[in-house]
């Protein structure tokens, strides 16, 4: 069976450490609206699957001052079709994303949301009695990708190896701290040429198991992420590599 929880941790992947943004919104670097289509290859106990993953960026200016955004996520292997579609809405803010509701649909289960109560500023969620302080900066797991490619843009000449970010990223039913490390600059091949990356790896706990995720941002194409990789803790893989990025502008 489709270990269905390591795709949804692909989909999603990461964010970055918010206290490090000192640009107001106005002055915040977005990447521009765009449909990225990825291939993806996977070894699920063993056996190889195949597919498709499509992830739908939309930024929409309210007027002269806000902007919302609209994430939506697509993945489908074959034989089993759609297995994981995900969308994430919000607003830009003076840190960057931040998220109103993030909903999932998985493979024959019925769709969860997760609420961002801005007003009353907790998370909360549809599957779970969990609630969570909004402090500034917290993210959806489809939100948290965007949410790191807006901050590496905004921080270009800061970029090294060794560099870490800090997050906190909320699920279908919890929300987790996690930290990421800037690995190295790097070229790496892809179906769009040879593009130079950020390689950005999110480690398991040392003390504990856990997934391992990395992500690689495209620096000369807006960062937008062009190769994500996952491997869970009983060794099982998956891949997504870029086929096309369309700007939707």
């Amino acid at each position: 069976h489709m270990r269905i929880n390591s795709l949804i941790t692909l989909c999603s992947c990461m964010t970055s450490t918010f206290l490090q943004m000192s640009a107001q919104a106005e002055q915040f670097k977005l990447a521009p609206s765009a449909e990225l289509i990825y291939s993806l290859k996977s070894t699920q106990k063993g056996i190889p699957l195949t597919g498709e993953a499509k992830v739908r960026w939309q930024l929409k200016p309210q007027d002269s001052k806000a902007t919302q955004y609209r994430l939506y996520s697509e993945t489908k292997v074959a034989v089993l079709g759609k297995i994981l579609i995900s969308s994430s809405h919000g607003s830009i803010q003076d840190f960057g994303l931040a998220p109103d509701r993030f909903q999932e649909k998985r493979f024959r289960r019925n769709e969860v949301t997760t609420y961002f109560d801005r007003e009353q500023k907790v998370i909360h969620f549809s599957e779970s009695e969990l609630k969570y302080p909004i402090q500034g900066g917290e993210q959806d797991r489809l939100s948290a990708t965007w949410q790191l490619v807006a901050l590496a843009q905004n921080q270009h000449a800061q970029h090294k190896s060794g560099q870490e970010w800090s997050m906190f990223v909320a699920g279908s039913r919890d929300a987790d701290p996690w930290v990421f490390k800037l690995v190295d600059l790097m070229k790496i091949r892809t179906a769009l040429g040879d593009l130079n990356v950020m390689h950005i790896v999110k480690a398991p706990p040392a003390d504990a198991q856990g997934q391992r995720i990395e992500l690689w941002l495209a620096i000369d194409l807006d960062y937008y992420p062009v190769q994500v990789r996952f491997q869970d803790s009983n060794g099982d893989v998956l891949e997504q590599k870029i086929i096309s990025i369309t700007k939707t502008d």
